[in-house]
């Protein structure tokens, strides 16, 4: 089977119980069999799981990559795309379809940021962040949103802010122990960095829009119940004071130049502050220039070559897949036509399977239990 050698070498099936489940069901059911399938998940070395696991179902697999037409550019390890592409898989960008070079016969797409939201599938799409949906919200076709349901916490709060300090020790910043942290954003990644940063013995400041406070999508109760400050990002003087006492400064907010005028000038005046981004967008504005931030602005954790281990991102690839498996039933059952239209939430029963194979058969159980309390 494709890719099976590097994942072999390269993981414990422990850490991908959910795809590994999918793959063994789908080789018998072949859910796929005669579609093609366009997966714009970011391309490294975890994301061959998935990418084995849609061709063990049958798929004409074709994987896409951004160039940043709609958005950000989304990050790739270029030495897995030219791996993908010598395995015989096609890799197209967005800007090869636009401009009629690749055919835009796709029957399913699995997307990421919204990054071939223009398409017209003849099944519809699965949209794996939440930063896409803005994308999708008038669209035609059926959309599945992975990033709705509970799967995506484990990697946006667990493997989001793991992939931040990863990347944080990569480039020589590991002494975190009674340093102060300021975090941009209250939602999954949010919250994730801030967690990761308590554990870490930092004193952390989560700068957020309180009035958004009681929100399905904010953690600002987690962070509180976890000794975090809560600053409101219109408080000025108080949002000012923090970053100019803060050692390390990272946005999550997944807004486009979200920063205040305030803040951004707090920023360039504390010389010794380490800034780094974890959003897709640039949250900082034009104010800020690229070298000012790690990674020159791209979400910090990409620098590395596994953003976020696999063990955390194994359930959101799953759903991501399973999704598209849901999307044909769901038109089979009503007739060939399309169920909805627009964004609509994972169902619960698909989300509790593959988190409850997670729990039982991955390396992370305890974690997600942790995190779930």
């Amino acid at each position: 089977m494709v890719f099976s050698e590097i994942i072999g070498e390269s993981y414990d099936p422990r850490e991908y119980p959910a795809m590994s489940l999918l793959a063994d069901l789908w080789t018998e059911m072949r859910p796929f069999a005669g579609l093609k399938v366009l997966a714009a998940t970011p391309i490294f070395r975890n994301t061959l799981v998935q990418y084995r696991t849609l061709v063990a179902g049958g798929a004409e697999l074709w994987v896409g990559r951004s160039l940043g037409t709609l958005g950000a550019a989304m990050p790739c390890d270029l030495k897995i795309v030219e791996l993908v592409r010598q395995s015989g898989i096609p890799v197209i960008s967005d800007e090869d379809v636009r401009s009629g070079k690749v055919a835009e016969d796709f029957d399913l797409i699995l997307d990421c940021a919204g990054q071939f939201s223009f398409c017209h599938p003849r099944v519809g799409f699965v949209e794996l962040t939440r930063s896409g949906v803005q994308f999708f919200e008038k669209s035609e076709h059926p959309v599945y949103v992975a990033d709705s349901g509970i799967v995506k916490r484990i990697e946006t709060v667990l493997g989001t802010g793991d992939g931040c300090f990863r990347g944080l020790e990569k480039l020589g910043y590991g002494d975190f122990e009674g340093k102060k942290l300021v975090v941009f954003g209250s939602g999954k990644v949010g919250c994730g960095i801030a967690l990761q940063g308590v554990r870490r013995g930092m004193e952390v400041c989560t700068v957020t829009n309180t009035k958004l406070c009681n929100s399905p999508t904010d953690f600002s109760a987690v962070l509180i119940n976890n000794g975090v400050r809560i600053v409101d990002y219109l408080d000025d003087s108080v949002l000012t004071e923090a970053i100019a006492g803060a050692d390390f400064l990272v946005t999550a907010t997944g807004v486009k130049h979200a920063l205040t005028a305030p803040a951004v000038s707090a920023i360039l005046a504390n010389e010794h502050l380490v800034v780094a981004n974890m959003g897709v967008e640039d949250e900082f504005g034009e104010r800020v220039p690229q070298s000012r931030v790690l990674n020159g602005k791209a979400p910090l954790n990409f620098m590395l070559e596994e953003p976020t281990h696999l063990k955390y991102i194994d359930a959101s690839l799953a759903l991501h897949a399973a999704l598209g498996e849901c999307l044909l039933n769901d038109i089979a059952e009503n007739n060939g036509e399309a169920p909805f239209k627009g964004p609509n939430n994972p169902p619960d029963e698909i989300e509790q399977k593959i988190l409850m194979t997670t729990i039982q058969n991955g390396f992370i159980g305890q974690e997600i239990c942790d995190m779930m309390h």
